[in-house]
């Protein structure tokens, strides 16, 4: 056995730890309601990942590591690791991140932290002893690995050693980890000291130094790195900090398993693909284009870049971003409607004069230009909140905010907390902005520089209010707005369809209600049109394109297990019947609907090479989305690449939650004339 600090050593064993039939479970908190934030829990996933998952380094399969972001309850926390151990065979390897708090009435056993954990509450917290009986409990793995990353980690090597907590504890901890073929323990800092992250930007300092050394290896070390090895190069990184408060990791090796080939060196072995001869690879525009391949052609330097060998190690090198054509189609490839051209968590977890960013749920562009793009962003479930924004340009997104604007009755008076503002345009001009909120359901107009409501609540249909008046359903009313070019139409759309109206074979029957009216001035309801969302869509977002009645709709599903999908279409009223008339829009014939066209959906875009999306989003198989509910049109382009196209930006609402993000898209759209 080897313990830090001890004097008993590992001889190391030819035997390797097998990644194809292992199995990871990297977990972290950083999102807290009543603890600091601990923002660089966030990289430690992703970099952890990309570089476990790196072929170069350990290459365990995607579908055997598993990342679990802020569980809120205990369940969510331990039931991951009792699922991957089932699929474990050689190794499990658990790893947690977050803060660490000591039981102070239980004998200093370590808690591992949820993002509601309150400190002296135990029972909001995670006990070291159940994680470590979860890791034991189920599963065929021969060995087992805990990594820990939080303040007083060290903490659980006392436990199992039975110190400070009686015989009979001990005995419990020893066979709760002990009682297997082979177990190994890491931890970030000794019982009593603290771990850092100084930089909220970047990972802990444990789990950067960890990074680093899979990363770069040891050039002076063997050609298989084991966990103590591993440990030994963390450890002295650490040191050679010097932190104002010492930083100790700490381990302990049962059985050999630390000594166990785990992970090349990279330093020492040549790469499994190698690089190209003397040809250098061409730089890539952000499009993910070859841009030199002409002159390399000239050059004849083609044949020696397409080289399948080369094309791997450039792409394990340089992995690529996440940008280019949302495709879905082989037709889109030749012909696309929509390229990623950029995407930005900067607002993410942020604040601005001590108030949170967060339910960001409609954005609307005030500027244009050379120096970048303006906006205001529309905060729900607030007392109503406009957060005005500079956000770079769209091929270079740098999202700033500024105070927030809040929303007030024409008296002063601030809206409730459940606001549930959804819709938003500003008014020519710039001085007004129309605000659609869920409560109510409302229309206001309010005046952008004091905050307050101007003139009267617009009129809303009484089929379209909440029973027993009309029969939308509760929640899921207005969910977007929209204004004509020329100020003279005003359209507000259902996020659902009316208990009245369903769906047509699992696709809805979304109400559009046009007002007409004067710019600045009063609009009325007038027709009312109807179109078919994708199946199981919801309406969350509408953009008018022209003054004939063309429409961008933003639509939004999210199904447990899959995640979130996020598309857009384009809708044309030209044609469509008024159905403001229509009790019920159920069994009504094909012509009544307006015409719709798929313009992308988010999941069809790339999202690039490892750690090209520093967070994950709620959709499994693409990274990129979330929660997607703001949506805002540019000018179209009058010259460059993307000439005739108009800039599209989207913004993602986290909820006021950790598990989602402040996200903001920009994409190039080629719009049907």
């Amino acid at each position: 056995m080897t313990v830090h600090g001890g004097t008993e050593a590992t001889v190391a064993s030819p035997a390797r730890i097998d990644p194809a039939r292992s199995a990871c479970v990297l977990i972290g908190v950083d999102d807290y309601t009543h603890l600091d934030p601990l923002r660089s829990v966030r990289h430690n996933l992703v970099e952890l990942r990309a570089a476990l998952a790196d072929p170069e380094i350990w290459g365990i399969p995607e579908e055997r590591i598993f990342t679990v972001a802020n569980p809120t309850t205990p369940a969510g926390l331990v039931g991951p690791i009792r699922e991957a151990a089932d699929l474990t065979e050689d190794t499990l390897i658990v790893y947690y991140a977050g803060h660490g708090l000591l039981d102070r009435h239980d004998g200093q056993q370590l808690l591992l932290t949820l993002p509601g954990s309150l400190e002296d509450w135990p029972d909001t917290c995670v006990r070291s002893g159940d994680v470590r009986r979860a890791i034991h409990g189920t599963g065929p793995a021969r060995r087992r690995v805990l990594i820990l990353d939080c303040c007083f980690s060290g903490r659980v090597l006392t436990e199992m050693a039975g110190t400070d907590r009686g015989e009979q504890g001990g005995e419990m901890a020893l066979r709760t980890l002990r009682g297997v073929e082979g177990s190994y323990v890491m931890t970030s800092a000794a019982k009593d000291r603290p771990s850092h992250a100084p930089d909220p930007e970047r990972c802990t300092v444990f789990t950067g130094a960890l990074v680093d050394v899979l990363r770069k290896g040891l050039p002076d070390g063997p050609e298989m790195l084991g966990l103590h090895a591993l440990f030994e190069a963390v450890r002295q990184r650490i040191a050679d900090m010097k932190p104002v408060v010492p930083q100790e990791p700490q381990d302990e090796d049962r059985n050999g398993v630390g000594g166990l080939a785990f992970v090349r060196n990279v330093a020492v072995l040549p790469p499994l693909t190698p690089p190209p001869g003397p040809a250098a690879a061409p730089p890539r525009s952000r499009t993910g284009i070859t841009v030199l391949a002409l002159a390399a052609a000239a050059a004849g330097l083609v044949a020696g870049l397409v080289l399948p060998g080369a094309v791997d190690w450039w792409h394990a090198a340089h992995p690529a971003p996440a940008t280019g054509v949302c495709g879905g189609h082989p037709a889109d490839a030749e012909a696309p409607r929509a390229v990623l051209l950029d995407h930005s968590d900067a607002l993410d977890k942020k604040n601005v004069d001590y108030e949170e960013i967060k339910g960001l749920s409609a954005l609307s562009l005030v500027s244009e230009g050379e120096n970048g793009v303006e906006a205001l962003a529309l905060a729900d479930n607030m007392p109503g909140l406009l957060f005005p924004l500079r956000l770079g340009t769209p091929f270079d997104l740098n999202p700033v905010a500024d105070t927030a604007r809040t929303l007030r009755h024409a008296d002063g008076t601030e809206f409730p907390g459940w606001y549930d503002g959804e819709g938003l345009v500003i008014e020519e001009g710039g001085r007004t902005v129309l605000v659609a909120a869920e409560t109510g359901p409302a229309i206001r107009r309010f005046d952008i520089a004091t905050g307050r409501q101007l003139g009267e609540d617009f009129p809303i249909p009484g089929h379209l209010r909440y029973w027993p008046k009309g029969s939308a359903q509760t929640g899921r009313s207005i969910e977007s707005l929209a204004l004509s070019p020329d100020g003279r139409h005003l359209y507000a759309g259902w996020e659902a369809p009316l208990a009245a109206d369903g769906d047509q074979r699992g696709r809805p029957l979304i109400r559009i209600q046009r007002y007409t009216g004067e710019p600045g001035g009063s609009y009325e309801p007038d027709e009312q049109y109807v179109y078919l969302a994708g199946d199981g869509m919801n309406l969350v977002e509408l953009v008018a394109l022209d003054n004939e009645g063309g429409l961008l709709a933003l639509e939004r599903e999210y199904t447990s297990g899959l995640g979130t999908s996020i598309r857009v279409v384009q809708v044309s009223l030209d044609g469509a019947r008024d159905v403001s008339e229509t009790d019920s829009l159920y069994d009504v014939p094909a012509d009544v609907f307006a015409e719709e066209t798929p313009v992308l959906s988010l999941a069809a875009c790339p999202a690039g090479g490892p750690g090209a999306v520093a967070t994950p989003g709620s959709n499994p198989a693409n990274p990129l989305v979330d929660n997607v509910e703001g949506m805002t049109v540019g000018k179209e382009w009058t010259s460059g690449e993307y000439k005739g196209w108009r800039p599209l930006y989207l913004i993602s609402d986290d909820n006021g939650s950790g598990d989602q993000i402040t996200r903001l898209y920009s994409l190039a759209l080629r719009l049907k004339p």
